[in-house]
């Protein structure tokens, strides 16, 4: 999703960090084999991603929702040595291709792939997370943000994904729709929680950076 006039936006993607090798090869495999492609973080926000990562310098890092494993190689940019990214996905269909990039990458041991539902997994790992990201079901953004607390300290940062979800948070909600409902109940926990401290950016379909207290 774009926000800005095409010739903007071109300009700020050209006067941002290059997208890597690796990371190009995996967005035109993905257009080229994946369904709803439009899911991959892309370069510009891929560069956000990074930077922020390389800003935290993590040990460890949780993804909730791998795709085809852009934004999860993005991340493992500013992973430490001895750290490990614990990325969740319920689509077993593109393991395989997720692993082929990530043993590509110079942090293939380093990721840890897991299939299945993240509410069910997240408990199961007995860990404290520096950086999180969220980009999966928007249902349960509310339910991911409740259950990631407990394994965050001082200083970890979350990031959510589609927070903005095409503009549709700011229109009448229409009836049914249940992910846009829980995208408004998300957006106004994180910003109100006592423990936390966010800003919404307008970047592509809305990233919210968020540290705990």
């Amino acid at each position: 999703m774009h926000f800005l006039p095409e010739k903007l936006d071109d300009y700020i993607v050209d006067h941002s960090q290059k997208e890597p090798e690796l990371l190009q090869q995996l967005s035109k495999e993905t257009w080229q084999k994946v369904l709803a492609p439009r899911m991959l973080s892309g370069h510009f926000q891929g560069r956000v991603l990074s930077l922020i990562s390389k800003m935290v310098n993590p040990i460890h890092i949780l993804e909730i929702g791998t795709y085809t494993g852009y934004s999860a190689l993005c991340l493992a940019e500013g992973i430490q040595t001895k750290g490990q990214l614990h990325t969740i996905d319920n689509n077993e269909e593109i393991f395989d291709l997720q692993r082929k990039y990530f043993d590509k990458s110079i942090y293939g041991n380093q990721i840890i792939q897991h299939i299945g539902n993240a509410l069910n997994i997240i408990p199961s790992l007995d860990i404290t997370f520096d950086l999180v990201f969220i980009d999966a079901d928007k249902k349960n953004y509310p339910n991911y943000l409740e259950i990631i607390l407990p394994k965050l300290k001082s200083g970890s940062i979350i990031l959510s994904d589609n927070v903005l979800w095409a503009g549709k948070v700011i229109e009448p909600l229409q009836k049914g729709d249940q992910d846009t409902k829980a995208l408004l109940e998300y957006n106004k926990m994180i910003n109100e929680h006592s423990q936390l401290e966010t800003v919404l950016l307008p970047i592509r379909d809305g990233l919210t950076l968020t540290r705990v207290k």
